[in-house]
């Protein structure tokens, strides 16, 4: 008797070959094996026709059909198959494409969070069948974004001309929120104030406060909550010099006397074990990994049966590992064991099926597995460890002590904070360090030392870093686990956002396009309204919602009249656009070559598949233009009145011996960041951006798709014997030099014909 175990990724095939042993064939689908065909209406794969939708599915490209094949004589070979993909939707939706391609009658659905022998077993002994909820919100899911993706890119990002490649439903939304951030840094005005402080001979420091006791216990928690992430203290601020030098000149002339002495012992709560977006957090914020880097080092150590499954919302500890914890502290460190083990509170939504992120085994410790881990896994490895096992030992207690001490009519306040027991915090440590008080009596007299007041500046909000964003996509319901990592590096991709200090900073490009969509798509950047759909999903995935009546509805009552609309709203948008484009070239005494546009590059039809979790991941297609960067071409480089077509400030003229150029220079933007380049066309007598760049011309779109790629094709004109001709090509470039170089359709008097595909059924 054989049996066939299907799974996803190859890295798990030798660890689950020795679990399960002889009489078993392991074998992977690499991920997706199928995906919507690029054909239909706008590309989409699939028509909505009335509440049914009929979805088209081919295999993910030449290597998914080879991957098929071999499966297809696995199966043959199988007397039964089990598909263990992973224990999410996305793996669910994975494993119906492998039942419908494999066309498998009663495959054995088998769930397992960790690749350990224990948990394998026991899946396999307790099958399934398919989930059909979970598989309808997969493909929901699938449709959805594709519906957003391609009818937004086509309809109302393209035409926009200024080289923006796509939207998406949770892509746009988390620029907005980039964007929102990134509006209120440029539109805030600094102001000074002061810090008023006074130290003492006695050995403290105390801040300024008008009165004796907080206006409420937020606003003390607040200060508590800053001073935890070790902010500096402050006093109350201070408007005007004039105050300031009034509160030190009252605590240099006044004596100084304690007037209260509150002390509180505090236990803090260990923090819940990693999910997805907290894992993504820390690893950015302790290890500087970017949440692309932390989850491919993440899924390296779940296939290697080091962790358990790293996509997930649950703070959930399974029963027989929370004892192995208990048992493990019992030997190793017995006063941290608890009485009672902390439950931690699962956020709305969170699949409380799912673990955790834990390790597989307590007492696998980092230290046993230093020489068997790459450095990154090593240190991956070790935060999720001491995370898991703080998350079971006992709460730290803090004794917290508050002083005010009062000179004239002023009060001053110090705060202190010792830790009594380490508790958790011996394995993960989120206390500031210790700030002892004097133990001091009400009524005691005190000896000034110091009084001073700096003068500083209030700052504006800060860029998010990748990890803050991820926490604030978490906390605004846009996208889910699987989702966070690979929609930061699309924003990223198609240069919206850069990293700027380590900070996510939206370009003018990603600036320009999210002005653009308020107006034009104002609804669908809104990070409620994107939540909204995700609870949407999560009513299909839990058989609340019929997928095919929510979607089809979802189009017909919002999505189709909003782009007929923006498509409507269009011609404004590009005037106002070229006003304000016009307008700031003026200011500047530059001139706009009439002949330009600021495009970046070529709409990319794969580049809009990115929406999708675990899509096929492709560079992205920004040009790289090779210059001579000596120092010769520095100080000779000449300023001219050409704007850049981007972004608006003025080309410099770069001096180059290039015999490729049709003139001795080229123009570069001499803006920071932005790298713009032009070329002289002498036939145009024109500069001109490289040919890469240069916007399609929607007057050359026919209604036709390409028979490779799915996207329209477009209307070439050319020459022959000094004969004018026509012919039909693939309208996008980077296919028309691979997959799509034989799709060419020449005019004929019976229609357009290509030697490949024949005639052209319009």
């Amino acid at each position: 008797m054989t049996r066939l175990l299907l799974i996803e990724s190859p890295g798990k095939l030798k660890k689950l070959g020795q679990i399960l042993g002889p009489g078993w064939m392991v074998k992977a689908s690499m991920g997706h094996i199928r995906e919507l065909a690029n054909d239909g209406e706008d590309a989409l794969g699939f028509d909505l026709d009335g509440n049914q939708i009929h979805c088209r599915y081919t295999p993910r490209g030449p290597r998914a059909k080879k991957v098929l094949a071999e499966l297809r004589q696995a199966v043959k070979q199988a007397d039964t198959v089990y598909i263990a993909t992973d224990p999410d939707r996305e793996g669910e939706t994975i494993g119906w494409h492998l039942q419908q391609a494999l066309r498998l009658k009663q495959p054995q659905r088998v769930v397992y969070s960790e690749i350990t022998p224990t948990a394998v077993q026991q899946a396999i002994a307790h099958p399934r069948s398919l989930d059909s909820a979970l598989i309808d919100a997969g493909r929901a899911r699938d449709c959805l974004d594709k519906l957003v993706g391609y009818k937004g890119s086509r309809h109302v990002v393209w035409p926009l001309n200024n080289g923006a490649k796509s939207m998406g439903r949770v892509q746009s939304a988390t620029l907005h929120l980039l964007c929102l951030r990134e509006r209120e840094i440029q539109s805030f005005t600094p102001q000074d104030y002061w810090s008023v402080w006074v130290s003492y001979e006695e050995g403290f420091k105390a801040f300024y406060r008008r009165t004796l006791n907080p206006a409420n216990q937020s606003t003390e928690r607040a200060a508590d909550d800053a001073a935890q992430q070790n902010e500096t203290p402050e006093s109350e601020r201070i408007t005007t010099q004039a105050e300031a030098d009034r509160l030190i000149a009252i605590a240099q002339s006044s004596s100084h006397q304690v007037v209260a002495v509150e002390g509180t012992v505090r236990n803090q709560s260990p923090p819940a074990p990693f999910i997805t977006s907290t894992l993504q957090q820390s690893a950015g914020s302790k290890l500087r990994f970017s949440p692309e880097k932390t989850m491919k080092t993440a899924q390296a150590l779940y296939e290697a049966g080091y962790i358990t499954y790293m996509r997930t919302d649950s703070v959930a500890l399974s029963e027989p590992f929370r004892a192995a914890v208990r048992d493990y502290l019992q030997q190793t460190d017995p006063a941290n064991v608890p009485q009672k083990t902390t439950k931690h509170r699962a956020a709305k939504g969170a699949q409380a099926a799912h673990e955790a992120i834990r390790p597989t085994e307590v007492t696998r410790t980092p230290q046993l597995l230093q020489g068997n881990l790459a450095p990154d896994q090593a240190q991956l490895y070790d935060l999720i460890w001491r995370r898991a096992i703080a998350s079971q030992c006992r709460p730290a207690r803090l004794r917290k002590t508050r002083i005010v001490t009062q000179s004239g009519e002023a009060f001053w306040e110090a705060k202190g904070q010792v830790v009594e027991f380490a508790g958790y915090s011996r394995y993960w440590n989120n206390l500031k360090t210790d700030t002892p008080l004097p133990a001091l009596q009400q009524g005691r007299p005190l000896q000034l030392q110091q009084a001073q007041a700096d003068k500083k500046q209030t700052q504006p909000p800060p860029r998010y870093t990748e990890p803050k964003l991820v926490q604030l996509m978490e906390r605004r319901g846009i996208g889910r686990p699987s989702t966070y990592a690979p929609t930061i590096k699309t924003l990223r991709e198609r240069t919206y956002v850069r990293l700027t200090k380590g900070k996510l900073q939206p370009t003018e490009l990603g600036l320009e396009l999210d002005g653009a969509l308020a107006e034009l798509l104002p609804d669908l950047i809104q990070p409620a309204f994107t939540a909204q759909m995700e609870s949407d999903l999560d009513a299909i995935a839990a058989g609340r919602q019929d997928w095919q009546t929510y979607l089809t509805g979802w189009h017909r009552n919002y999505f189709a009249p909003a782009l007929n609309q923006a498509r409507q709203q269009m011609g404004m948008w590009r005037k106002q656009r070229q006003e304000t484009r016009l307008a700031k070239a003026a200011e500047n005494g530059i001139e706009i070559p009439p002949s330009t546009h600021p495009d970046a590059s070529v709409p990319s039809e794969s580049a809009l598949q990115r929406n999708q979790p675990r899509g096929s991941q492709t560079k992205g297609n920004q040009p790289q233009t090779k210059t001579n960067k000596t120092s010769a071409n520095k100080t000779s480089a000449k300023g001219t009145k050409i704007a850049c077509p981007k972004c608006g400030e003025a080309m410099q003229k770069i001096p180059s011996r290039s015999k490729k150029l049709k003139a001795n220079h080229f123009l570069k933007c001499g803006g920071p960041g932005c790298g713009t380049v032009m070329f002289w066309n002498p036939k145009q007598r024109r500069y001109e951006l490289p040919y890469s760049q240069q916007p399609p011309n929607p007057e050359a779109f026919t209604d036709l798709p390409c028979p490779v790629c799915g996207a329209l094709l477009e209307r070439y004109a050319y020459k022959k014997e000094g004969k004018d001709k026509v012919m039909l090509r693939c309208s996008l470039r980077e296919n028309r030099r691979g997959k799509c170089k034989e799709v060419a359709f020449f005019q004929t008097q019976n229609g357009f014909w290509s030697p490949k595909f024949g005639n052209l059924q319009s």
